[in-house]
């Protein structure tokens, strides 16, 4: 049985919900990588893949993503984030997630890059405007999510993480 479906969003088109109450760090779900995106196998847009999201990982590797995850919407207050256990990435529960509640991580935690865009996720946290790269965070919110970080962007952005592991003492 799958924890989670996809369904109308109130932040954004469709979104990915829980389908059972989760509990803080349970996995709920794991992401298919499967789909990389190269000069050999460029996207399609015949076939619809230009309106889905990537997702830009280590090395410069791209990936399509696919259903369910590629509804996951971004939020300034987020419930889940990314995690590579055993190879696979993960989407894992920040904190206990109610049946029904809508999955949502931040898209700056592991993120780099200069695009820019308006947040409509409504939380209290929200910082209207988003920038992807993960330094350009509050310093706050970067000490806050440095847990978070997943393994390939700790090794990949050694120097600038360390710079903050020293700025807050760990």
């Amino acid at each position: 049985m799958s924890k989670v479906y996809v369904g109308e969003s109130g932040i954004h088109g469709r979104g990915v919900f829980a389908a059972v109450d989760l509990r803080a760090g349970e996995r709920v779900l794991a992401i298919d990588d499967s789909r990389e995106v190269t000069e050999e196998r460029p996207l399609r847009p015949d076939q619809g893949e230009y309106e889905y999201h990537c997702d830009y990982l280590a090395g410069g590797k791209v990936v399509l993503m696919q259903a369910p995850e590629r509804h996951i919407n971004h939020c300034c207050d987020p419930n889940v984030y990314v995690e590579t256990i055993e190879r696979v990435r993960w989407v894992v529960a920040l904190r206990d997630v109610p049946a029904g509640e809508e999955i949502v991580y931040d898209y700056c935690i592991n993120g780099f890059g200069d695009v820019v865009w308006e947040c409509h996720c409504g939380s209290e946290r929200c910082r209207g405007t988003i920038h992807s790269d993960f330094f350009h965070l509050p310093l706050a919110l970067q000490l806050e999510y440095l847990p978070l970080l997943d393994e390939w962007y700790v090794r990949e952005y050694r120097e600038q993480v360390e710079r903050l592991r020293r700025t807050a003492g760990v």
